[in-house]
Parts: C-alpha cells; sequence; structure tokens
C-alpha cells in the first residue's frame, strides 16, 4: 500500500502554499525594509537584497531569511544587515505588519471550497507557519476556512520553529494522529525538513512559493504546481 493511502490529515504551511507569495508578500518585503531602514531608500535596498529579495526584480532566493524565517529571525537578520532599530521593537513593528497583511492576501485558490472539500473526505487540517499565530487566523478568517481548520500554530505558538519538528507534533497531539498519517505541504525546504523531522507520511512541495522544482524535489515525495493537485494525489479516507 502506498504512503498516500494511510495519510489522514493534512499540515499546510501558509505564505507560498496557501497564499500565492509573490502577489501576497513582495509588497510587504518593501514596506518591512522601509520600516527597518528608517525610510532611508538606499539602506531599504541593502536590506532586501541581505534577507534573500533582489529590490529590483523582486525575486526571492529560496530558503533565504524572507522565504522562510519567522518574524524574530528576520529582525535579526534586518539589523545584522545594517537596520538601526532594536531587535524586540523591529520583531513587534514586523509582526504588527504581517497581521494586517492577512487582508491584503491573495490565495491560490477557492480555499473555503478547497478546505471544504478535504474535509468532506474526512481528512484533518491544519496550518503551521513560520508567521504569527494572529496573522494565521486573520487569514484563515477572512478566507472562510477557520470552521474546517482543526489546529494552527505560528512560530509563537509555544510549538517551536521550523525545521523543528514541534508544529507537526502539535498538530498529531490535537488531532489523535501519527506522523506517519500526516502529510506536510510547503513551498520551501524549512517546511519540508519540519515534515522529515517529525516523521510524516508524505512531504508535499508546492511551486506556488519561493522554492523552485530543482530546489525542492531532493527533500520532497511529490512536487505539485499548487495545493489543488493533493485532490488528486491522496485518495478518499476509508471507513475505520
Amino acid at each position: 500500500m502506498s504512503a498516500a493511502a494511510h495519510i489522514k490529515g493534512i499540515l499546510f504551511d501558509k505564505d507560498g502554499t496557501l497564499l500565492d507569495y509573490d502577489e501576497s508578500w513582495l509588497p510587504v518585503n518593501r514596506e518591512l525594509a522601509r520600516i527597518a531602514a528608517e525610510d532611508d531608500a538606499a539602506l531599504a535596498d541593502h536590506l532586501l537584497a541581505a534577507c534573500g529579495m533582489d529590490p529590483v526584480t523582486g525575486h526571492i532566493v529560496p530558503d533565504s531569511l524572507l522565504a522562510a524565517g519567522n518574524t524574530r529571525q528576520i529582525a535579526e537578520g534586518l539589523v545584522g544587515a545594517g537596520s538601526k532599530v532594536d531587535v524586540i521593537e523591529l520583531t513587534i513593528k514586523l509582526d504588527n505588519l504581517f497581521a494586517n497583511a492577512a487582508e491584503f492576501s491573495v490565495p491560490v485558490t477557492d480555499l473555503a471550497a478547497f478546505f471544504s472539500r478535504l474535509k468532506q473526505r474526512g481528512f484533518k487540517l491544519g496550518i503551521a507557519s513560520s508567521d504569527n499565530e494572529r496573522s494565521i487566523r486573520q487569514t484563515a478568517q477572512r478566507f472562510g476556512i477557520s470552521e474546517y481548520v482543526d489546529y494552527i500554530a505560528g512560530y509563537d505558538s509555544g510549538f517551536g520553529v521550523k525545521p523543528e519538528p514541534g508544529m507537526v507534533l502539535g498538530f498529531c497531539a490535537a488531532t489523535g494522529l501519527s506522523p506517519a498519517e500526516v502529510a506536510m505541504v510547503g513551498d520551501n525546504n524549512h517546511d519540508l525538513h519540519m515534515g522529515r523531522n517529525a516523521g510524516t507520511g508524505l512531504k508535499i512541495a508546492v511551486l506556488t512559493g519561493t522554492g523552485s522544482r530543482s530546489s525542492l524535489a531532493a527533500a520532497a515525495d511529490h512536487v505539485l504546481d499548487d495545493i489543488t493537485g493533493i485532490e488528486t494525489l491522496l485518495p478518499d479516507l476509508q471507513p475505520a
């Protein structure tokens, strides 16, 4: 029997997985650099480049700070690259920016319909993001998926940070599943390595974020164009 046949829960990353990364986050990245640079345009461009974004083209380096880091890590990286803002103050400002950014996020598909179909098939569903929990919950509320989600974890939820296994193990504790019954879905190697470290049954990469097929293939069991491919990849759950 294939690994897919044993899957009973799906744990999704948020940015680049449920949300189109370029449409949702490139403007936010420019704003976070402006905040960190205190309106110094040249410094802002330098900070973007240091953290993984080309300030001219908007290209994001796979697995860079902006692609995979949590708020604290990004703030530390910005300060390390030359921001004069205190790390704690900058972390608070960026968390607020990211929470407000949920209002402008662009989903990769009709998330309410997609989550509803998966829920009807019997899957337990969760979201594990390097964003803060408040932002994740606002995103889930905005796109009408809160009622379908069994578990939400951000970098500040107490389960540790990616690629540590804690968020996956928290999902298992919340749903009663074993890691082998979980599919981890994400757009960068932090997500896939978290799945590997927790022993998930499947590690599924999607190409709607900052990773490429070549950067993700080694750590993924499957590389899909987007999350809608999961519906054909995973068979219907069998009755107990």
